[in-house]
């Protein structure tokens, strides 16, 4: 069960960046295959966030010159609190990448990160669950 945990991880991590990573997908397999729920929902929500801290750094590297797109908008209006929304795809790594351009506080995006990707997670567990 080791290895399924460990492919987890990696599919969460890589689904909060730029790659393509189907964490659902490997998270419903994972339970399915037996996998305790909280610990396949914490290394989903573990991997997934740090994925998400790692958009956040390479958005602190983008030059200050950038216009302000629609995403950056969003982020600068409503600060860490967007970060719930950042497992949607596509506009979530932007608004995580928004937050590190914006040097917005990195514990308060954080903690907004693991709250909405843990939310996502537990609903697919349940949806797991249900069939």
């Amino acid at each position: 069960m080791d290895w399924h945990l460990g492919g987890l991880f990696l599919a969460a991590f890589t689904s909060a960046t730029v790659l393509p990573g189907n964490s659902e997908i490997v998270l419903a397999a994972v339970l399915k295959a037996g996998a305790s729920v909280p610990l396949a929902l914490l290394v989903a929500t573990v991997g997934n966030t740090l994925g998400g801290l790692t958009t956040y750094l390479l958005g602190r590297l983008i030059p200050a010159r950038v216009k302000e797109g629609p995403a950056l908008a969003r982020t600068r209006r409503y600060g860490p609190a967007l970060l719930l929304l950042s497992w949607v795809p596509v506009v979530g790594d932007a608004f995580c990448a928004a937050a590190g351009f914006l040097r917005l506080p990195w514990l308060a995006c954080t903690l907004a990160m693991a709250a909405g990707k843990l939310a996502r997670y537990a609903v697919v567990a349940q949806a797991v669950a249900l069939l």
